[in-house]
């Protein structure tokens, strides 16, 4: 394994896509930050990377406090000069528009926008001090139109979705590659399989690739990190093939 001189920091390390991206970016030599709420979830993933021979180091971050943000990309950088910051809170809720309350709404911002701010925000601080850098979020199908029972969900994707833009409009001319990847599918995850079952459904009688899996995400995250600059992609949708859209 290459050993790089460079950090990959991931916000929102959760066991499905956020670790598959972590250990993409230790694959191929980068020291991770894993940063997810309990810091003792990421014993797997950091064991996981190690095993295999890269580097991790996994901190306890609640991606919605200034605070908390600051001081995990300023501990990630002062390890080695950040490179990659990926924004990947989760924050998928459902509920119809007369039920969804004021608390719910505002939680939901905070994960899937607010989060996204701050986090943008301090790693294109750091970035730009050595004019280098991909800043990389993770939006959703909400992103781009809002579903029934999605209102606070795809308000706050989509809020997230502009804030990337902006931030790829004005950071892209100083060599940060700034982008954001709708992943339009059902991801393999418990929670979805879950959600299928719910409706009745059984997820392992889906036809092969119906459900996509966090490995396949995670490659597209490193093509996008990979780019040369005279060709970056701002925008890029993920789906599998049966995915209807």
């Amino acid at each position: 394994m290459p050993k790089r001189n460079a950090t990959a920091a991931v916000i929102g390390a959760g066991d499905y896509i956020g670790s598959a991206i972590a250990r993409r970016f230790a694959a191929e030599g980068y020291t991770v930050f894993a940063g997810r709420r309990s810091a003792d979830k990421l014993a797997k993933l950091k064991a996981e990377i190690e095993t295999a021979g890269g580097e991790c180091v996994a901190r306890g971050l609640d991606a919605r406090k200034e605070e908390d943000v600051m001081a995990f990309l300023a501990e990630a950088d002062a390890h080695a000069p950040l490179e990659v910051c990926v924004v990947n809170p989760g924050a998928n809720v459902q509920f119809p528009i007369v039920e969804t309350t004021e608390r719910v709404f505002r939680k939901v911002w905070e994960m899937a926008c607010y989060a996204g701010f701050l986090a943008g925000r301090e790693s294109a601080k750091l970035m730009l001090a050595r004019a280098k850098g991909t800043i990389l979020f993770t939006g959703a199908t909400a992103s781009v139109r809002g579903g029934a029972g999605y209102a606070a969900f795809a308000s706050a994707k989509g809020g997230l979705r502009n804030l990337a833009q902006a931030m790829a409009r004005e950071l892209g001319p100083q060599n940060i590659h700034v982008a954001h990847l709708i992943i339009d599918a059902g991801v393999d995850t418990e929670f979805v399989r879950e959600r299928i079952k719910a409706r009745g459904g059984d997820p392992d009688a889906l036809p092969q690739d119906t459900l996509m899996d966090p490995q396949s995400v995670a490659d597209a995250y490193w093509y996008l990190h990979s780019q040369p600059r005279d060709g970056w992609t701002f925008e890029m949708d993920l789906r599998p093939y049966a995915e209807r859209w």
